[in-house]
């Protein structure tokens, strides 16, 4: 008992030091829907130093120059030499360049592996007015981000999947600006992910940078959604900031025939509560999006949205009330064709096309949140998404900070995307072993993303253990959950295609099944007779032998098989058959479909025929 409240009050630290981050470095109130705000794009070409060393940051006796008396002194103050006298060691004028949105790993070869800090540095030029607030916004810097705008620190922001922002109002100068971001990729036990992870490790700027204008008064976030489990009542809230935060809001869908007024409370917020008659749902054969148009005394903004529920009910999943087969691909947020980051939406709609040539209606989006344009073109597509934080594998569960930090990014994604009808489940990690201090760990951001958002599902890889040719699915975290998901790797990690067959599943749960992961690795090209490993043939194969095993499972209801797209990672070594890429996926790096891509299509239109 003593250690399980020992535990409890490392939480308790957790939830103040989660209070203390959001406050002390980056804003925690993002703008909703940054995209449909007036706004000036700092994305193209920055100039950048490699900092091994931190020379940048620290001086010779390792005190950071920020924190001096004078604030001066690192590279953030753009220095440029004024005589020939003067000694400066870096310029980042004379330095090289690299494209932002972008990852460095991609753009240099001596960065491939390159893990530490690099500096960027961009100039831009603005005509603040007296009117209007600005943010500077960042969708993601992988891992710690120093911000500084004219020389002057903004903050410091964690995390290298989810935006944060900065209120630079008042602190532009009409003219010429610039914005140095001292951005540090370096793995570490205590973070959020981890040391240990299976992907490339890609730093820098990885997604956009805009400098947003708003009224003094301004609609901050806004919920517009279908109420749970209820397709005739939209229910939601809007959220001011600003001066005059006590004002008429008017929610307006015009397709719909809908507008409804509401007042805002001294604190800025209303309830939007609004009956519906008609609305076309959306799903993934019909994904539906409605103009929805919120204004207030000031400020207006537009959004595309689309309404439906979903819920479980026994073992089943019901979009709409009507049950569905979640037929899904799990993908990373990577091109494969070309090395990096997907790079802008032809990326990410190549993905998802493939995706859809799959007869997929679902992806997971593994293991992090991928950016809000790739949530949004699912929405457009018409396919379901699992969003997912990189809680995943030996995480430190008894450190406060640690755990404050999974809970922001958590929250963070579940602010980012709470409008968007094509996230159907927030996934709380992936494939994280057993003990108290993890349990609790984990039932508490299931509690967070219930908190926010009571609308979807909640889910996670769990763990499995096996006992001879029986897979046990018992996991404490399964009780808090709306499915039941993890990973299996019967074929490959696990015995061989023949022997698998062999495999039985014992869930303790009475929920739907959804498998997140299985798979074998197979290099394109590369054939032989199907009990040859790395081969096409012994990737169908497992295929074949994976459908017939899983259907077994009374409760299946879906499954995101891993993965799509060959991707990058440094954890595979084998110099022929993998070379720092992991092979399991359906497309090769060539961009050419594997033999097992065609058979999980035909799979999956037999699927579809059964849940019509």
């Amino acid at each position: 008992m003593k250690g399980k409240n020992r535990i409890a009050n490392l939480f308790l630290t957790a939830i103040v030091l989660c209070s203390f981050l959001v406050k002390g470095l980056s804003q925690n109130n993002m703008l909703q829907n940054i995209y449909g705000r007036t706004h000036l794009s700092l994305n193209g070409r920055w100039n950048y130093i490699i900092d091994p060393y931190e020379m940048g940051y620290y001086d010779y006796r390792h005190t950071p120059f920020d924190q001096s008396a004078t604030g001066k002194g690192g590279f953030y103050d753009d220095r440029q030499q004024k005589d020939k006298g003067e000694l400066i060691e870096y310029d980042f004028t004379l330095s090289p360049n690299m494209k932002v949105p972008g990852d460095w790993n991609s753009q240099s070869d001596k960065l491939e592996f390159y893990e530490g800090t690099i500096w960027l540095r961009q100039k831009f030029k603005a005509d603040p007015k007296a009117n209007k607030k600005y943010f500077l916004y960042f969708g993601a810097v992988n891992y710690e981000a120093h911000v500084y705008l004219n020389g002057k620190k903004l903050g410091i922001h964690k995390g290298g999947f989810t935006p944060f922002q900065f209120d630079v109002t008042g602190k532009l100068t009409k003219g010429e600006n610039f914005v140095v971001v001292k951005a540090d990729n370096t793995r570490h036990q205590d973070e959020i992910p981890t040391v240990n992870t299976d992907w490339w490790n890609y730093g820098g700027i990885t997604r956009d940078v805009l400098l947003a204008e708003v009224p003094t008064t301004y609609i901050a976030d806004y919920k517009i959604q279908l109420a749970k489990g209820n397709l005739n009542r939209i229910e939601g809230f809007v959220q001011l900031a600003g001066v005059e935060t006590s004002q008429t809001v008017t929610i307006s869908i015009p397709e719909a025939g809908i507008r409804q007024s509401v007042v805002t409370d001294a604190k800025g917020r209303a309830v939007v509560t609004i009956p519906v008659k008609k609305l076309n749902y959306w799903t993934p054969e019909s994904p539906k999006l409605y103009t929805v148009e919120i204004a207030g005394a000031v400020d207006k903004i537009t959004d595309r949205i689309g309404f439906r529920t979903i819920e479980t009910k026994g073992q089943d999943i019901l979009l709409n009330g009507k049950s569905v087969f979640l037929r899904g691909i799990s993908l990373h947020d990577e091109n494969p064709l070309i090395p990096g980051r997907l790079r802008g939406q032809g990326d990410m709609r190549m993905m998802l096309q493939w995706a859809k040539e799959l007869n997929c209606n679902y992806v997971r989006l593994a293991h992090y949140p991928h950016s809000e344009e790739m949530v949004r073109l699912a929405d457009e597509m018409g396919l379901m998404v699992w969003a997912e934080v990189p809680v995943y594998w030996t995480i430190s569960w008894e450190n406060p900070a640690t755990f404050a930090n999974a809970q922001q990014q958590l929250s963070d994604l579940i602010i980012r995307d709470k409008n968007r009808s094509s996230v159907i489940i927030w996934s709380v990690g992936n494939e994280t072993p057993l003990s108290d201090p993890r349990n609790l760990f984990m039932g508490k951001l299931v509690s967070t993303a219930r908190s926010l958002d009571d609308t979807r599902l909640v889910a996670a890889a769990l763990e499995i253990h096996r006992n001879g040719s029986n897979v046990v699915v018992e996991d404490p975290l399964g009780d808090k959950l709306d499915l039941v998901s993890f990973n299996e790797y019967a074929g490959w990690y696990w015995s061989n295609t023949k022997d698998m067959l062999n495999y039985k599943f014992d869930i303790k749960y009475n929920k739907p099944v959804v498998i997140t992961e299985f798979g074998a690795d197979a290099l394109g090209g590369y054939h032989a007779d199907d009990e040859t490993r790395w081969s096409e043939e012994y990737q169908e194969l497992l295929y074949k032998n994976q459908f017939t095993m899983l259907t077994a499972i009374s409760g299946l209801r879906g499954m995101t098989p891993w993965i799509l797209t060959d991707f990058r990672s440094p954890r595979r070594q084998h110099p022929y058959f993998q070379d720092y890429w992991n092979r399991k996926g359906l497309i090769s790096e060539t961009g050419k479909k594997k033999k097992a891509f065609h058979i999980l299509k035909a799979f999956y239109d037999d699927m579809q025929n059964k849940y019509k």
